[in-house]
C-alpha cells in the first residue's frame, strides 16, 4: 500500500532572555554586537558549550534602516547612536541596536493609528548568547512532511462522517487568543508601565499580541457616562510616559495634559542636549503615579509661573511633546503650554 505524506509537528527551542541588558554576540565568544532586553524571546538553534546559537527577530522603524553594505544581509542601522528593535510595530522592546548593525528584511508593515502612517521593518539577526542569561519558555510547533500509512491501515474508518452524526467537539481546536484571567489581575498601560486598574476572573479577554512574560489584550466594557472626564480638544489625557517611551515618534507634537509632581528649576547644558542650552526646565517626577522622570521646558511667557512653586508640589501641567526619549536617559521632554498647582 502507498504511503501518503502528511504534516507533523516538530519543536522548535525557545527561549526568555533573564537579564536585563544581555549581550548579543556575532560568534560564541566573539564580538559583542547588541544589548537584548529582559522579558524579550529569541529562537534557539545549535549549542556550543556554554553559548547557544539564535536569531533576534523584531520591527524597526524604517526610516532608521538603510542598504547593507556588507554581502548576506539586506539593512544596515543608520539612526546614531542607536535604534530600538522591538517585538511589534510600537510593540515592546526586544533590544537596542547601534548604528551600523547588519539584519536580514523579513517584512514591511505600515500599521493604521501610527503617526503619519509611518512605516515599520520586520528584520532578524543571528548571533550567539550565553546560556546562562536565557530560560526556556517551552516549544513552537513548525510543520514538517513525512510519510505515514494509509489511515484505513491504523483502524480508522476512511470516508465521510454520516449527516446525522454531528462532529466531536473534542476536535475542534481551542481559540488561544481567547482567554479569562485566572485570578483578579493587573492591568498595565504598557510592559513595566503604571498599572491601570484590575480585570476580575469572569472578564473575557482577547490577546493581541505577547511579548515575552507579557500579553496585550483586549476586552470590551461599559462604564456611566458621568463618571468619564473629557479632555479640551486637541489635548491627550490618559498617555502614560511608558507610551511614549514606547513609541516616541507617535507622540511627537502632541499636546497631553499630566500631573506630574515638582523637584527643581534647572538651566539646561550639553548634557540635556533635546533642551536648547541655556534654557530653563522643571525637574518632575512623574505622570503620577508613575516613579520616571519628565523635563518640562519653560517659555520666557511662563517663568512667572514657576516662581512660587515649592519642592514636592503637585502640578497639573499641559505641554507638547518635544521628545518621547530624551537622548541619554530616556525621559520625556516637553514644552509647557499652561501649569496649575494642585491643592
Amino acid at each position: 500500500m502507498l504511503a501518503r505524506p502528511v504534516q507533523i509537528l516538530a519543536a522548535q527551542a525557545r527561549y526568555r532572555v533573564i537579564n536585563d541588558g544581555e549581550w548579543f554576540y556575532q560568534e560564541a565568544s566573539g564580538k559583542r554586537l547588541a544589548r537584548v532586553a529582559r522579558g524579550a524571546v529569541v529562537t534557539a538553534g545549535s549549542a556550543q558549550g556554554d553559548w547557544i546559537r539564535v536569531t533576534l527577530e523584531g520591527w524597526i522603524f524604517a526610516t532608521s534602516v538603510g542598504p547593507a553594505p556588507q554581502a548576506g544581509f539586506d539593512l544596515t542601522v543608520t539612526r546614531a547612536p542607536e535604534e530600538n528593535l522591538r517585538s511589534a510595530p510600537a510593540g515592546a522592546l526586544v533590544a537596542k541596536l547601534t548604528s551600523g548593525f547588519l539584519l536580514t528584511r523579513l517584512a514591511e508593515q505600515r500599521p493604521e493609528g501610527s503617526l503619519l502612517g509611518r512605516p515599520w521593518v520586520h528584520v532578524k539577526r543571528d548571533g550567539w548568547m550565553r546560556r546562562r542569561g536565557l530560560q526556556a519558555v517551552g516549544q513552537v510547533a513548525s510543520t514538517s512532511t513525512a510519510n505515514v500509512a494509509d489511515p484505513s491501515q491504523s483502524g480508522m474508518t476512511p470516508g465521510r462522517r454520516p449527516e446525522g452524526n454531528p462532529p466531536d467537539s473534542s476536535s475542534v481546536p481551542p481559540d488561544p487568543a481567547r482567554v479569562q484571567p485566572a485570578r483578579p489581575t493587573t492591568l498595565y498601560r504598557a510592559p513595566d508601565g503604571p498599572a491601570a486598574g484590575t480585570i476580575t476572573p469572569e472578564t473575557p479577554l482577547r490577546v493581541l499580541d505577547r511579548t515575552g512574560e507579557w500579553s496585550r489584550v483586549q476586552f470590551e466594557g461599559w462604564v456611566k457616562t458621568a463618571d468619564l472626564r473629557t479632555a479640551p480638544p486637541g489635548v491627550l489625557v490618559g498617555v502614560s510616559a511608558a507610551e511614549l517611551r514606547a513609541d516616541p515618534q507617535r507622540y511627537l507634537g502632541q499636546t497631553l495634559r499630566w500631573d506630574l509632581q515638582f523637584i527643581a528649576v534647572q538651566t539646561a547644558d550639553d548634557l540635556r542636549p533635546d533642551i536648547p542650552e541655556g534654557a530653563t526646565y522643571l525637574l518632575t517626577r512623574g505622570p503620577l503615579p508613575e516613579r520616571g522622570f519628565v523635563y518640562v521646558v519653560v517659555p520666557d511667557a511662563q517663568q512667572i509661573a514657576i516662581a512660587t512653586l515649592t519642592p514636592l508640589a503637585i502640578i497639573q501641567v499641559t505641554a507638547r511633546v518635544r521628545a518621547g526619549r530624551s537622548r541619554f536617559l530616556g525621559n520625556p521632554v516637553v514644552d509647557l503650554v499652561s501649569l496649575e498647582t494642585q491643592p
